[in-house]
Formats: structure tokens, sequence, C-alpha cells
């Protein structure tokens, strides 16, 4: 009995450890993918085959965006990206397809910001300046007084 219970521990601690798979964006059938032809096709053949993109460019509305990823998450951990397409579409002027590349993970870039904070202008003031720092303040400014981020009280306009 004893290990019977035991093994049903090491399950269901185990069971946490699970890692979830999870997709993102658009889901890829490589049949319509391989359909759109440089050449042949324009904006509403594609459109048809495909459906709206995930994104157009930002500068030019004749590059078109399909972008998919499958997730990997393990308990509580962050998701890591595993497996991702990408297919750009570009329309010459006309509205013809120029080109259709099928990208994977190798155009996507990984930011990551440095430091826990972002830097701003200003006083650098701690917990207990901000919480007792308006304390006095109330109603100096219209009686001609100025704070100290507007020392003359005035209003800023002329």
């Amino acid at each position: 009995m004893r290990s019977l219970c035991l093994l049903f521990v090491t399950a269901a601690a185990l069971s946490g450890c699970a890692s979830v798979r999870t997709h993102q964006g658009y889901l890829t059938d490589p049949q319509l993918v391989a359909s759109v032809q440089p050449g042949v096709d324009n904006r509403a053949s594609v459109e048809r085959a495909l459906g709206r993109p995930t994104f157009m460019g930002q500068f030019d509305n004749n590059d078109w965006y399909y972008v998919g990823r499958e997730l990997a998450q393990v308990a509580f951990g962050n998701p890591k990206p595993k497996e991702g397409t990408m297919l750009h579409v570009r329309f010459d002027p006309a509205g013809n397809v120029a080109t259709a590349e099928n990208l994977g993970l190798t155009r996507v870039v990984s930011i990551h910001p440095v430091g826990d904070k972002t830097p701003t202008l200003g006083r650098n003031r701690n917990f207990f300046e901000d919480l007792f720092g308006n304390i006095g303040q109330v109603g100096s400014v219209g009686q001609g007084g100025g704070t100290a981020d507007n020392p003359t009280g005035g209003s800023g306009s002329n």
C-alpha cells in the first residue's frame, strides 16, 4: 500500500513538469502556401487562398507576412519558441505576387532589455519621498507659491 501511495505522489509531482505546447499565429497549410506562385497570383487570390495576413509591411502595403510559432512551456516557466514559420509575400505595384518566401525562426529577433528599470528624466526619489513629498504643497500654487517642479507657481502659458 505504501509503495502505491509513493507511486501516485511521484506521478503527481512529475505531472507538473510536463511540457505544454501551444500555437500562436497563422496555421500553415503547406499545400496552400505552395499554391501561391509569383507572376500568377495577385492580392485577391492570395487572400482567398491564405486569408488576411498576420501583418502588412510598416512602410509599404506591398509586403504581407503570415507568422506562426509553436511554443513549449514547462510548469510556470516562460514559454520558449520551438518552431516557427514566416511566409513573406511581396507584391509588385500592380498587385501581382513578385516573390513568396517561406522563412523559419532564422529571421526572428530576440530582444533582451538591459536592466529592470526604464531610465527617466527628472528627480530620483525613493519610496518615502514619493509618499510624503507632497505634504505642504497642496494649495501653494494658487497662492503665488511654487513647487519643486514649478518654482514660479505660474501655469506655464503666456
